[in-house]
């Protein structure tokens, strides 16, 4: 039994060094999972890659005062949205073409383009809000490594396509702990929060280079896209981003994803338009607390990413093969998981909350139980809206979520506007409820449309 498990994986080895083997044997190798499978990697990577970016907020919050953990929850909420709608939701884009109207290359090309451009636009809104240098060092560093991210998901989006996301799965494993460490020994060894962040922007570029891109490689050299032209592309950066820079090609790509991009970016000022009040009315500390609170429903997050990610797929071709019963059926399953995490996270909180917050992040943070009960009910209310928006995306509705994002941004900014200044940390809790329930009864609808036509 060990001699062939051995033998096993010495042969994949030699066949990743070599990308050499019979066509019979590369067709098993790289043949797509099970969903079952998919979900269970999916779901493994995004708890193992949530937990250590949760475990990153308590190694700041141990290390350092609530008004760093501000900090670096400041640098998330500018560079996020920034990046979020530069990428252009390519990784969606990708996964559901299942048609290869477009090659890999074009959408590398246009996502290298869009990095660049996010750079920019992060040093230039960090300049512009006058922050103290420090907090400006670190905004920059966390954009960086934001945008070398925002590179592997474009090859994560490749391995959608093709249903293994056990690769992606191995990424988000090795890049979460690696990161935790880095982390913490650039705060332990220079005392400086900066020192850690550059940490963080050494392992997600080593981890990019050293295993996202052969992986993503060995999909693309035996794609029946590039089937015809391997020998002349060869498959390197310089050749795939020559051939994939194609203005006219690029454009239409753009014009086709520029509205998912918008929505996410719309989705990530959700989020964070509440921070940016938190900041601007009660200071960094107070954002420190807040962005400790909220990690604990990102975890819940991370789950609905990772079944989410594992479903789209599925379900657009349920839907391309008008197999309208089964996506139906798919859809309400997901939705009755988004309920189901949501309650059990307000019981939690309701029950253990202060327990939780003292452990992970101190006393200072228990004090808050209250607000993090309503946070979890605003993470109940998104989990279930976001699988909503994953079936609108797999049957390719795209700018239908600009303007209904847009209804929850607006309310969300106006709840935070009204509440935070009175209310406090309770207040921008009420106002994330407020903006995420506003999109089901819309998304719904929407959906209603999609599958009556």
């Amino acid at each position: 039994m060990k001699d062939n498990v051995l033998s096993r994986i010495l042969l994949c080895c030699r066949r990743y060094k070599s990308g050499v083997a019979s066509n019979t044997n590369k067709s098993h190798f790289l043949s797509e999972l099970p969903l079952r499978i998919n979900f269970l990697y999916i779901l493994f990577g995004n708890i193992v890659y949530a937990g250590c970016q949760w475990a990153m907020l308590v190694v700041i919050a141990k290390m350092k005062s609530p008004d760093v953990v501000g900090q670096f929850a400041l640098g998330l909420a500018i560079s996020t949205p920034v990046v979020m709608f530069t990428n252009l939701q390519l990784r969606v884009v990708l996964g559901t073409d299942t048609t290869n109207e477009y090659s890999f290359g074009n959408y590398l090309c246009l996502r290298l383009i869009s990095g660049f451009i996010a750079f920019i636009v992060i040093v230039a809104i960090t300049i512009y809000a006058n922050y103290k240098i420090e907090t400006q060092l670190i905004i920059i560093t966390i954009g960086i490594a934001k945008i070398i991210e925002s590179i592997s998901d474009v090859y994560f989006g490749l391995l959608q396509k093709h249903e293994r996301m056990d690769r992606l799965s191995i990424s988000m494993m090795i890049k979460g702990p690696l990161s935790v460490i880095a982390l913490f020994l650039g705060i332990l060894i220079t005392g400086q929060m900066l020192f850690g962040v550059i940490g963080l922007v050494v392992i997600w570029a080593l981890i990019l280079v050293t295993y996202d891109i052969p992986s993503g490689r060995l999909f693309l050299e035996n794609s029946i896209t590039y089937s015809e032209t391997r020998n002349n592309e060869q498959f390197n950066w310089p050749r795939m981003i020559k051939t994939g820079f194609d203005a006219n090609v690029l454009g239409r790509l753009v014009w086709l994803s520029l509205p998912l991009g918008f929505v996410m970016m719309l989705i990530s000022l959700k989020t964070n338009i509440p921070r940016f009040f938190i900041e601007n009315h009660l200071g960094e500390r107070a954002l420190g607390f807040y962005a400790a609170i909220s990690s604990i429903m990102a975890m819940g997050t991370m789950v609905v990413t990772a079944l989410g990610s594992a479903a789209y797929p599925r379900m657009a071709k349920y839907y391309g093969s008008e197999l309208y019963g089964e996506f139906i059926k798919f859809l309400l399953k997901l939705v009755l998981i988004g309920l189901l995490l949501g309650v059990g996270g307000i019981l939690v909180a309701a029950l253990f909350g202060w327990e939780i917050l003292k452990l992970f992040f101190g006393q200072e943070y228990a004090s808050y139980q209250g607000v993090l009960v309503w946070v979890m009910l605003a993470g109940g209310i998104y989990y279930v809206s976001s699988f909503l928006g994953y079936a609108m995306s797999a049957v390719r509705y795209f700018r239908i979520q600009v303007p209904l994002t847009l209804v929850s941004v607006f309310t969300i900014c106006i709840a935070s506007f009204v509440l935070i200044k009175k209310f406090g940390l309770l207040g921008a809790a009420w106002a994330a409820c407020l903006g995420f329930a506003v999109e089901i009864p819309l998304k719904s609808l929407i959906m209603y449309h999609a599958l009556k036509k």
